[in-house]
């Protein structure tokens, strides 16, 4: 049987699909100005995980402490001074198939959190009348 955390990663990332969720908490966090973030996940033991930079020239290991639809909270492994984390690759599984591209938010200490970005729609191309 698969690790609680995946499947509430997989609850998460994969919503229609239906998948048990024990071991963590399920938290409303406060309204913040922006938007309501929605549910928040956070784990017992943090879920394993990579930060890779957009265009691969690094990458850290990590653990996801808690997570929602639209933000995160990593632990990250080790120093994270002198790379580019503006942007990055959140990597949940190894083969590369579960993924989100990051926004830092705030650093404190060992922890940072991020905000997932949506992918921007393509633009349609107009058709040609016939």
């Amino acid at each position: 049987m698969a690790d609680d955390g995946f499947e509430v990663i997989n609850y998460l990332f994969f919503p229609n699909s239906v998948h048990p969720v024990s071991r963590v908490s399920v938290q409303k966090p406060m309204p913040k100005d922006k938007e309501q973030e929605g549910q928040r996940v956070t784990f017992e033991r943090p879920f394993p995980a990579h930060m890779m930079a957009i265009d691969g020239t690094w990458r850290r290991s990590c653990a996801l402490k808690d997570v929602s639809e639209t933000a995160a909270t990593l632990q990250v492994e080790g120093s994270i001074e002198g790379l580019a984390v503006k942007e990055f690759f959140l990597l949940l599984s190894t083969a590369g198939l579960a993924y989100r591209r990051c926004e830092l938010d705030g650093v404190n200490g060992d922890e940072i959190k991020v905000t997932f970005l949506r992918q921007k729609a393509k633009a349609r191309t107009p058709q040609k009348p016939t």
